[in-house]
């Protein structure tokens, strides 16, 4: 079987994975994957190629998603949604999602962006917590422009 090669240059990368998934990945490699370099991650129970029409059959995927507490009709794309999802809540900028997502384009890298309340609570948090350091700043007379240097109107 000829597999080709990725839709765009940018779908060719390194991406840092955090701890607990590489050490997932590492025991998926060892038990489930082809061999070598080159061997297929993902493989049917037959170590044949997975493809949309067989995927579902060859996985037990139904199953999975069960065992694993995720919801039902979870998907296996859905799990790449809710990967980028995360790294976008963690705060990584549109620039990086693309880059770890192997997108070329805004667009194509907006699709996997969400607001969530989630997300909205750390950035008050957040915002909170700058105002609270510079309102300490101003109580010391010594530091005269404060943590974020000299606030002033814009515009």
């Amino acid at each position: 079987m000829d597999i080709g090669p990725p839709k765009s240059a940018a779908g060719v990368r390194v991406v840092a994975l955090p701890r607990f998934l590489a050490d997932e990945l590492a025991t998926h490699l060892r038990e489930y994957s082809e061999a070598g370099r080159d061997g297929l991650v993902f493989v049917g129970k037959q170590q044949g190629v997975l493809r949309r029409g067989n995927f579902y059959r060859e996985t037990d995927w139904a199953r999975t998603v069960v065992k694993a507490g995720l919801p039902k009709g979870f998907h296996f794309h859905d799990l790449r949604h809710t990967g980028n999802q995360m790294a976008a809540e963690a705060g990584a900028t549109t620039r990086e999602l693309m880059q770890r997502m192997g997108q070329s384009t805004v667009r194509a890298a907006l699709i996997y962006q969400h607001a969530t309340s989630v997300r909205d609570r750390q950035i008050a948090e957040e915002l909170n917590a700058r105002v609270e350091q510079y309102r300490k700043a101003q109580e010391r007379p010594d530091d005269e422009e404060g943590p974020f240097g000299v606030l002033a109107p814009v515009g």
